[in-house]
């Protein structure tokens, strides 16, 4: 009889996770079977699979593990491999310290983008170190229907086009990724957001995710859109010294998103654990092999 398989459900602003624990990475999550389990109808349903594995038991991350134990191995809900995941590493924090493997306080997190400094609040917010964000060079432009936008390109780790609009509702239904022009800027797809002023330093956005159409919350998306927002209102907080601080809502929640003068980029948001459960065994077979 084969092991079975435990699982969570998370979510960061209601960006939801299936989380499989797998410290010794033991499991060999093909991307069919990451996309089975993110089936919203068919499996458990969710935006991706945090795979939860120590940093020195996979490939990818032993050359982190000197500096974080833990590494989130993370993938898109239709199985592909994705660099980072800002509300992903919120809720891998929130599973770590649910699990007892860390407790209230600073923690790193290995991920694809590097090591992520975490800080598990009492208050149950969850703050992440996020890098620097690159704004490559270069005119983009994203088009829904007739309508079209200048876009800021933005790069987390993993790439974003953001657009500022009139209208939220302008984004269309985002069940497909809306073109984004020239095709050569982001050979690998892209992250797009839209984007409305709500107030001063106090933007909505929506989001759709590559590998995973519209989201409830982005939170690599955030963070460009509050580097976007601050460029386009004329501030960098590498030049005026001061910290720049966007609120920015999104469909499930909202996010604090802080610049530092030297780059660092802080967001801090919610993170739950919602269920626990087992897979079960003639699923899992059927479905998972």
């Amino acid at each position: 009889m084969s092991t079975p398989i435990a699982f969570l459900k998370g979510h960061g602003t209601e960006n939801d996770f299936v989380i499989i624990p797998d410290p010794e990475n033991a499991l060999d999550l093909s991307p069919a079977a990451v996309a089975s389990l993110c089936d919203r109808r068919a499996g458990i349903g969710g935006d991706g699979v945090l795979h939860v594995v120590r940093s020195a038991a996979h490939p990818e991350a032993r050359a982190m593990a000197g500096e974080a134990e833990w590494f989130m191995d993370y993938r898109n809900g239709d199985g592909s491999v994705a660099e980072m995941c800002g509300n992903g590493v919120r809720v891998f924090a929130r599973y770590l310290q649910h699990a007892g493997h860390v407790a209230e306080g600073d923690l790193a997190i290995a991920t694809r983008g590097g090591v992520k400094q975490v800080h598990l609040a009492k208050n149950g917010d969850v703050t992440v170190g996020m890098g620097r964000a690159r704004l490559p060079e270069g005119d983009v432009n994203v088009a829904v229907g007739e309508r079209t936008w200048p876009a800021r390109n933005v790069n987390m780790g993993n790439p974003h086009a953001v657009a500022f609009v009139a209208d939220l509702a302008h984004a269309g239904d985002l069940y497909s990724a809306p073109p984004v022009s020239p095709s050569t800027a982001y050979p690998d797809g892209v992250n797009v957001e839209f984007v409305v002023d709500r107030g001063p330093r106090h933007v909505a956005m929506r989001v759709h995710e590559r590998g995973s159409g519209e989201t409830r919350s982005c939170g690599t998306g955030a963070c460009a859109v509050a580097v976007a927002a601050a460029r386009r209102d004329g501030t960098d907080p590498a030049v005026t010294g001061t910290p720049a601080t966007y609120t920015v809502d999104v469909p499930g929640g909202r996010l604090v998103i802080t610049e530092r003068p030297d780059g660092e980029i802080e967001m801090t948001g919610p993170a739950v654990i919602v269920a626990e459960g087992v897979i079960d065994a003639d699923w899992r077979a059927r479905t998972l092999g």
